[in-house]
């Protein structure tokens, strides 16, 4: 693989009941958050390092979450089962 290319894997691709859809998203978005939680506080013991963009990304994350959620729950509600697709793409840069 050259090192200007870039990737696209398959995270997610299925079709989920509203419970484990909320599940599946929740799961990922608190890993997520704990994985912010953790380097911020290693990286504020070790180096005290500046953590403000960090502490920003766990609040949007936070509020992804609370609107995945009402969403997930409109689905339950209507009794609509939910269709999720997630990539990721990785890239190399400089």
């Amino acid at each position: 693989m050259k090192p200007h290319e870039k990737k696209e894997f398959k995270l997610i691709d299925n079709t989920f009941t509203p419970e484990e859809a909320n599940a599946v998203v929740t799961t990922l978005i608190n890993s997520k958050i704990a994985y912010h939680n953790l380097d911020d506080f290693s990286n504020f013991v070790r180096v005290d390092r500046n953590i403000e963009h960090s502490k920003k990304r766990v609040s949007e994350l936070i509020e992804t979450k609370n609107a995945m959620k009402a969403f997930i729950d409109l689905a339950h509600e209507s009794g609509h089962n939910l269709d999720i697709k997630s990539n990721i793409t990785i890239e190399f840069i400089n």
